[in-house]
């Protein structure tokens, strides 16, 4: 009957003003309801996008299957991106000889030619000695300085001093320039050793320090390299951060400094620090609040362990009217207070139990300021890895635990289980917007910011116990599939689920001690039975066929005496590797008694290595260290080939391996270590390749003499 009258009314459209709009040709939808639903359905004339040519608009055909599927609302057809509007550019260069000249107006020729996802109204190039400095507190272009530095007077000296007055006089707002966005390129010799870009370099640290907001890393081209590379190189990056909408966005440092210690690594990581680790340090004044944050966090724990226990108790039988107890419906593993108090310490949490966060050393690759100790140990680059677990949940609750027990702990697993693929997909997504968040970090160079975007190995020992996870064997398969190698730390508390682990490409244990007691007193695990489950893990272990590793936190006054334990744990196990480190002291949590008195020097560790390979009876030899991480590298000497180290790992052929489903061992993908990360070397495990930084101010406390 509606119909009728709907039809009725349309007769009368020109002459009366009322009646329901006449259906829209895009208004049915693919289930043929609304306006139209008794209409044919129409057919899609398109040849782009899944659908690739006349299908019924409901669905789309695989071009190679011919396999027909209802589409998502992310068929490539059915969805167009949305072009980048930006109303103005400025390339702005300083030259002397021509080449910043010439280099600039290519950029420019290479921005007008990208129409396809930017829309660039106006781009303008010019001389830096023509650009009036006053504009640049008002300036709302994108402004790109491709700036040419030398050790002689030039014109870039009265910008470069301009810049450096406004950044350091007190008058001055830090915000000065929020409403500027802008990069830099330089041009240099690296002939002049550590003038080398240092005028680009300046500029674009004080942009940032006037609150303007850097859209992409300073770029650094060598005269003495492929300098026309290198800056096409950066051009490419440039280019492709303005189809970013988000990286376009105004986010001003707006962070003020008194003194011209702005290298300080402390000071910088307060500039944007995406982890916002303030739990790990804190005044005076803030210690009674976090002493009763942690507090907090324990009762609420033991209130759900104890919700949980009820849970499982069967109510007694009643006479009379059956009243059942509906199942109690598994929960997720992170609770608001433990999801505040990890995203505060600045973990990314994926999902009901996983979580994600960005590595230090991470930070210090992407400056070019060092590598971690698994650089020296096994060729990793840290700003090529991603930190992750899929279980934030843990069995033990160790004294040096740097998260202070505000993780969930258990001993069966009792929570939702998220998906594996939803998790890695979260953990790449959370750890690749960290990154991008570090582009506004003083000193992060180009090209390793753009080599950060390609996560290639994976370390699953961020916090609680990743193989606690239930489906962890399809993680770690995952990763491989996406040539992403797999660094898997077990607190040796689940010995089968280390005997049900498919190949990973490096197994650790945490050997925290060596004694059932100490064990006790320092991992302080949750399992009555903890001892036979630690000795078990150790077992299966040495069934492994892969690279595997005993990782020893060395506490003063806890474990360091227990040397013949270890050579009989070591025995038991039979491990590739022992990794020896000093315990990291994470300052107070309220949790443990450790102080600095408890922290070991590094010639302790030495000592402590030196004694423990002396009693393995000759199979096991110190090959490298880290000294800045105050680690180093036990290897059995089966890694050591015709007197050459081979701990360093071929990850190609690791993942050709994995792939082909053959069985092999660990000595099929080892590769040579690099002279510079042997033991004993004076570089003491830093590749000579980076910068080493040293705080200003620095105490340097004298290390014991230890007797021979």
């Amino acid at each position: 009957m509606s119909t009728f009258f709907d039809s009725l009314l349309y007769g009368f459209t020109n002459i009366l003003s009322i009646g329901p709009d006449k259906p829209r040709d895009d208004c049915c939808s693919s289930e043929g309801s609304g306006c139209c639903k008794d209409a044919p359905v129409k057919e899609v004339k398109s040849d782009q996008g899944c659908c690739g040519g006349s299908q019924r608009q409901s669905q789309c055909q695989d071009k190679e299957t011919g396999e027909v599927t209802t589409p998502s609302h992310n068929c490539a057809s059915q969805l167009k991106k949305e072009a980048v509007d930006i109303e103005s550019i400025k390339v702005i260069y300083s030259s002397l000889t021509g080449t910043a000249k010439k280099l600039a107006i290519e950029l420019e020729d290479r921005l007008r030619t990208t129409t396809r996802d930017v829309n660039i109204q106006k781009i303008e190039t010019l001389d830096i000695t023509e650009y009036d400095n006053d504009n640049l507190l008002s300036e709302t272009s994108i402004c790109v300085f491709v700036l040419s530095t030398y050790n002689v007077e030039g014109p870039l000296d009265w910008f470069s001093n301009w810049l450096h007055d406004l950044r350091y006089d007190f008058r001055v707002d830090r915000d000065a320039l929020k409403k500027l966005r802008y990069a830099v390129c330089g041009l240099g010799d690296s002939a002049y050793g550590e003038e080398f870009n240092v005028a680009a370099a300046n500029i674009d640290k004080w942009l940032g320090r006037l609150g303007a907001t850097r859209i992409y890393p300073l770029g650094e081209c060598d005269k003495n390299a492929d300098q026309k590379h290198q800056f096409d190189t950066w051009s490419d990056g440039f280019v492709s951060e303005l189809k970013d909408k988000q990286s376009l966005e105004f986010a001003p440092t707006n962070i003020a400094y008194q003194s011209d210690e702005e290298e300080e690594e402390d000071e910088e990581e307060k500039e944007i620090d995406v982890n916002d680790s303030g739990d790990e340090m804190l005044d005076l004044e803030d210690m009674g609040k976090m002493a009763t944050k942690i507090k907090a966090a324990k009762v609420k724990r033991e209130e759900e362990e104890s919700a949980y226990e009820n849970s499982k108790a069967k109510p007694k039988r009643t006479i009379g009217e059956d009243k059942r107890i509906p199942a109690t419906e598994a929960r997720a593993m992170v609770s608001p207070m433990i999801h505040k108090n990890l995203t505060k310490q600045g973990y990314k949490v994926v999902g009901t139990h996983s979580g994600v966060k960005i590595c230090r050393w991470t930070k210090s690759a992407l400056r070019g300021r060092g590598f971690c100790y698994k650089h020296a140990f096994y060729g990793i680059q840290s700003h090529l890895c991603m930190e992750t677990t899929p279980s934030l949940a843990c069995a033990n609750k160790c004294v040096f635990c740097w998260r202070h027990h505000t993780n969930p702990v258990g001993t069966t697993w009792r929570w939702k289980v998220d998906d594996p693929r939803f998790i890695l997909d979260g953990a790449m997504e959370n750890h690749y917007k960290m990154i991008k968040q570090l582009k506004g970090v003083p000193g992060v160079k180009a090209d390793r910011f753009q080599e950060a975007f390609t996560i290639r190995h994976c370390a699953l020992s961020l916090v609680g116990e990743p193989i606690f996870y239930p489906h962890i064997n399809d993680f770690v398969t995952m990763l491989h599939e996406k040539n992403i190698s797999s660094f898997l730390v077990t607190n040796a508390q689940f010995p089968d689920k280390i005997a049900e682990m498919v190949p990973v490409t490096q197994l650790y244990v945490s050997v925290d001690a060596a004694t059932k007691e100490s064990l006790k007193k320092i991992d302080r695990p949750l399992f009555r039975d903890f001892w036979e489950r630690f000795l078990n893990c150790l077992e299966q272990l040495a069934l492994k066929g892969q690279r595997t590793v005993y990782r020893m936190t060395l506490v003063k006054g806890h474990n360091t005496a227990e040397i013949d334990g270890y050579v009989e744990l070591i025995r038991r196990g039979r491990p590739s590797f022992i990794e020896v480190k000093g315990v990291t002291y994470c300052g107070y949590g309220g949790a443990s008694d450790l102080t600095m008195a408890n922290v070991p020097f590094h010639v302790e560790v030495i000592d402590f290595c030196n004694k423990l390979v002396s009693k393995l009876g000759g199979d096991y030899e110190i090959s490298a260290e880290h000294a800045h991480s105050c680690s180093l590298l036990i290897a059995h000497k089966n890694f050591k080939v015709n007197g050459v180290w081979h701990t360093h790992i071929d990850y190609d052929k690791f993942f050709q391996l994995v792939k082909s489903g053959k069985p092999f061992n660990s000595l099929d993908y080892m590769a040579k270590t690099p002279e510079w990360a042997l033991h004993g070397h004076e570089a003491a495990g830093f590749d000579p390749d980076e910068t080493r930084h040293y705080r200003k101010n620095r105490k340097i406390v004298e290390p014991p003499v230890i007797s021979s």
